[in-house]
């Protein structure tokens, strides 16, 4: 699908982000999250206006994947090529639902007191997470599959309706969590992935771990900037806020390299596993 017309543009950041969470055809969604880069990075557009659309309850979705409970989505071996479809397929699913995180955080919390380079930071998320369903997406077609082809879960949507209140708690629960959770696990999917020879596929997540090491950067960033603005201690603060806001177990084994590497250090953490000493 061709991208919106420069004549139709939006007029602010926010009206930008919204039009993307709304669109439901995902060729759209990625045009319009690239758009509002384009025009946002070009100091084209302004912040936020009255008259910007109203934020969704949820993104606009295809009638494709079913979603269905976490349990019941099972996992493959990726000694098959049918379990590297479906292991493909989560991905895209977290990668879409990553770019309306983005989009989310952006539009939300436009009239927070933040400089202007926090808007820069989640834009460069937004653009690097639709980067990332793209290429998955397009691997899935090469596999003779398509996403949406198989059944997905709705728990990341749920980080959104319980940190909509609070920055800080969403700034806690999705880069420092939900994201920083993926440099934890991505490392062995990639030795997996290069044992049974799927180079291709491999070479994608060696793209998004680099990417996702930037994104819970950003998210550390900001989460220090807010804390010290308030006055708080990060670690403590950030402790507080996922006893508070996070339903799910903060599951070892971290891979502390990372993490440290992104500005998110054991002390913040470690205390939050169940298997902490």
């Amino acid at each position: 699908m061709s991208q919106p017309r420069e004549a139709n543009a939006p007029a602010t950041l926010r009206q930008a982000a919204i039009e993307a969470l709304l669109a439901a055809d995902l060729d759209d969604k990625v045009d319009r999250t690239n758009l509002a880069c384009r025009l946002w990075f070009g100091r084209r557009l302004g912040l936020h206006a009255p008259h910007d659309p109203a934020l969704p309850d949820r993104p606009g979705r295809p009638a494709e994947p079913v979603l269905v409970s976490p349990r019941t989505v099972k996992r493959r071996s990726v000694h098959s090529e049918a379990g590297r479809i479906a292991l493909i397929h989560a991905l895209a699913h977290i990668e879409l639902n990553a770019i309306d995180l983005a989009l989310d955080i952006v539009a939300r919390f436009a009239s927070e007191r933040v400089p202007r380079s926090f808007f820069d930071g989640w834009m460069t998320v937004a653009l690097e997470e639709a980067k990332h369903f793209r290429l998955l997406s397009r691997r899935l077609d090469t596999l003779g599959s398509h996403y949406g082809a198989l059944p997905a879960h709705d728990g990341l949507w749920q980080a959104v309706e319980v940190t909509a209140h609070d920055l800080g708690a969403r700034l806690a629960i999705v880069p420092l969590i939900l994201e920083a959770r993926g440099l934890d696990v991505t490392p062995s999917l990639l030795a997996k992935l290069q044992e049974v020879g799927d180079d291709e596929t491999a070479a994608i997540l060696e793209i998004i771990y680099r990417d996702e090491k930037k994104h819970v950067a950003i998210g550390a960033k900001w989460f220090r900037f807010l804390c010290a603005r308030e006055g708080r201690n990060p670690a403590q603060r950030f402790q507080e806020l996922v006893r508070a806001s996070f339903r799910g177990d903060v599951k070892a084994p971290f891979n502390d390299r990372a993490r440290a590497e992104a500005g998110l250090t054991p002390t913040f953490y470690r205390s939050l596993s169940s298997l902490s000493s």
